[in-house]
C-alpha cells in the first residue's frame, strides 16, 4: 500500500525542520524589513505634516499676530484667529487688554481651547530665554504631539517678541493614522505573503533535498533485505551525487564481498558433502571389518585385544561423524525434507527408548492416543539425542513427559544431574562448541544436539534448554506442531525451517550423545 506525502510526517522530521527554519528566516526578515519600512514612513509622514502647519502657522504668527495692537481687543483677537486659521487647524490667541488682564480669541471654540493646550508645553512657550550669541531670540515655536478621546493631534505655540499675543495650533493627525494603519496593513500583508512564500519554496527545497534521501533510505532498506544489486542513479556533481556514488561503490563492494562468501561457503559445504560421501564406502567395509573383529575380541591375544577394541570404538565414532556430517550438509543445502505420517507419539517415544535398551534407566510419562502429524524418522533423531545427551551428562532416572499443548506437542526431557552453567546454555545448541579447551575428549561426534534442533526446525518447532527450577538437573523442551502437512505443502518455507538452525552440542564442556 502505497503512503501519502504526508504519511510519516513527524515534527522532528528534516522536511518539517526546513520549513521551520525557512518560515522563521523569513518571518524576521519580514518583520524587521516592515517594521523599519513603518517606522520611516510614519517619520516621514509626522514630519512632513508637522512642518508644514508649524510652517504655515509661524507664517501666520508674523503677518497677522504681530500686526496687532499691543493691546488688542476681544475682537482683534478673534477676527485674527479666524483668519489665521486655515481649514487644516484651529488656532487660539491670547493678549492683554490691560496689565494682568488677558484675553482669548479662538478660530473655534468648540474644536479648541486652551484646556487642550498641555501645561508643559504652556511653560514651554511662555519661557523668556537669554539672547546671546547662540541664541537670537527670547521665544521659539515648540511643539507635542498628544491625543484627545483616542484621535491624535499635533499642538504647536509660539509669542510674538515684543509684547505680542501669544497663539497656539491644534491640529488633527487622523488623517495620517489612517494612511499610517494602511501602510501597517499593507506591510502585515507583504510579510504574510512572504511568510506563505518562504514556506513554499523551503517545502521545495526541501523536496529536491529529501528526494534523493528518501531514495536513498529505500536503497539501503532493499539491500538490508538481500537485494545486493540495488543501485542509485547519479546525477549531478552535489553532495547528494557524490554520496549516491559512494553508496553504488559501497553496494557493489558488498555484493562482490557476499558473492565471495557465499562461493567459499558453497564450495565448503560441497567438499564437506563429497568428503563424507567418499569416506562412506570405506568406511562401511571398515565397520564390516570391526564387526568382525569385535566378535573375535575374546579369542585374541590380550595384549592385541585393547588395540583392537579402541579401533572398532573409533572406527564407530567415524562413521557416526561421517553420518552426522551428511545429515548437516543437507540441512544447510536446504534440502532436507519431511516424509510424513501420522503416528501416535507414546508409540514413537517408547519404540525410541526400547531400541537403544534405555528402558531400565527412563522413565516414560505418556499417554496412549496423543496422535501427532509428522516425520517419525527425525522425530526419532530428536529423542535419541536428547534422552541420550541426559542419559550421558545427566543423572537417572531421566524422565520423559509427553503432553499436548493445543496445536503444539511438548515432550519434555529432564535428568537429576548438576545442571547445566549459566554461560553454557547459550551455547549448547552450538555446533562443535567447547565449553572449555582443556576438556576430555568425549566419544560423540558434537553434532548430536545441533542435528536435534535443526530436525526441530524443519517442522516449524523448537527446543529450549534450561536448568530445573529446584536446581535438580536440566531440562530440554520439544515443541514440535502436532500437524506439519502445511511446511510440506509450502516447499519454500519448509526450506527456510531447515536453514534457520544453527546447530549446538555440548554442555557443561561435554560433547552430546550422537543417537542416529
Amino acid at each position: 500500500m502505497r503512503r501519502g506525502p504526508l504519511a510519516g510526517l513527524r515534527l522532528t522530521s528534516l522536511r518539517v525542520r526546513l520549513v521551520v527554519v525557512f518560515a522563521l528566516v523569513a518571518l524576521t526578515a519580514a518583520v524587521s524589513a516592515s517594521g523599519i519600512a513603518y517606522w520611516l514612513n510614519r517619520e516621514a509622514v509626522l514630519t512632513r505634516t508637522q512642518d508644514a502647519a508649524l510652517g504655515d502657522f509661524r507664517q501666520e504668527m508674523q503677518n497677522r499676530a504681530a500686526a496687532l495692537p499691543l493691546r488688542p481687543t476681544q475682537g482683534e483677537l478673534q477676527k485674527a484667529a479666524e483668519q489665521m486659521a486655515g481649514g487644516d487647524y484651529s488656532v487660539v490667541l491670547i493678549g492683554e487688554r490691560a496689565e494682568g488682564k488677558p484675553i482669548t480669541g479662538a478660530s473655534d471654540r468648540d474644536a479648541f481651547t486652551m484646556e487642550d493646550v498641555p501645561q508643559s508645553l504652556q511653560d514651554a512657550v511662555n519661557d523668556r530665554q537669554d539672547v546671546d550669541a547662540g541664541n537670537s531670540e527670547p521665544y521659539h515655536l515648540y511643539w507635542q504631539r498628544t491625543e484627545r478621546r483616542g484621535e491624535p493631534y499635533l499642538v504647536g505655540g509660539t509669542r510674538i517678541t515684543g509684547g505680542g499675543p501669544t497663539g497656539y495650533l491644534f491640529k488633527s493627525l487622523d488623517q495620517e493614522r489612517q494612511d499610517l494603519n494602511s501602510l501597517a496593513w499593507s506591510l502585515g500583508i507583504a510579510t504574510l505573503l512572504a511568510l506563505i512564500g518562504s514556506a513554499l519554496l523551503a517545502q521545495a527545497a526541501a523536496t529536491t533535498v529529501l528526494k534523493p534521501v528518501h531514495r536513498l533510505g529505500e536503497a539501503a532498506r532493499r539491500l538490508g533485505e538481500g537485494k545486493l544489486d540495488t543501485r542509485l542513479r547519479v546525477s549531478g556533481t552535489d553532495e547528494l551525487a557524490e554520496l549516491a556514488r559512494t553508496f553504488n561503490k559501497t553496494a557493489a563492494s558488498l555484493e562482490k564481498k557476499v558473492a565471495d562468501m557465499s562461493a567459499r561457503e558453497e564450495s565448503s559445504r560441497r567438499f564437506v558433502a563429497d568428503m563424507s560421501h567418499e569416506l562412506r564406502t570405506p568406511l562401511t567395509a571398515l565397520t564390516a571389518v570391526t564387526e568382525v573383529l569385535e566378535d573375535e575380541a575374546d579369542s585374541l591375544d590380550p595384549m592385541i585385544a585393547p588395540a583392537v577394541n579402541l579401533v572398532v570404538s573409533e572406527t564407530r565414532r567415524l562413521y557416526d561423524l561421517v553420518e552426522n556430517l551428511m545429515e548437516v550438509t543437507r540441512f544447510d543445502a536446504g534440502t532436507a525434507r519431511l516424509v510424513l505420517d501420522t503416528v501416535d507419539v507414546a508409540d514413537q517415544v517408547t519404540a525410541c527408548i526400547d531400541a537403544r535398551a534405555w528402558l531400565d534407566a527412563v522413565e516414560l510419562d505418556a499417554e496412549r492416543g496423543i496422535m501427532a502429524r509428522l516425520d517419525p524418522r527425525r522425530l526419532d533423531v530428536i529423542l535419541a539425542n536428547l534422552i541420550g545427551n541426559a542419559l550421558k551428562h545427566g543423572g537417572s532416572p531421566v524422565r520423559v513427559s509427553v503432553r499436548p499443548g493445543g496445536d503444539e506437542l511438548l515432550i519434555e526431557v529432564r535428568d537429576h544431574g548438576p545442571g547445566i552453567p549459566e554461560d553454557v546454555l547459550p551455547h549448547v545448541f552450538d555446533r562443535f562448541y567447547k565449553a572449555s579447551a582443556s576438556r576430555p575428549r568425549s566419544d560423540g561426534s558434537g553434532l548430536g544436539l545441533s542435528i536435534a534442533m535443526e530436525n526441530a526446525h524443519i517442522h516449524g518447532g523448537t527446543i529450549t534448554a534450561a536448568n530445573s527450577p529446584d536446581g535438580d538437573g536440566a531440562v530440554f523442551v520439544l515443541r514440535l506442531p502436532r500437524d506439519a502437512s502445511a511446511l510440506v505443502d509450502c516447499e519454500a518455507a519448509g526450506s527456510d525451517d531447515a536453514d534457520s538452525g544453527t546447530g549446538g552440542g555440548n554442555r557443561d564442556g561435554r560433547t552430546e550423545g550422537d543417537a542416529q
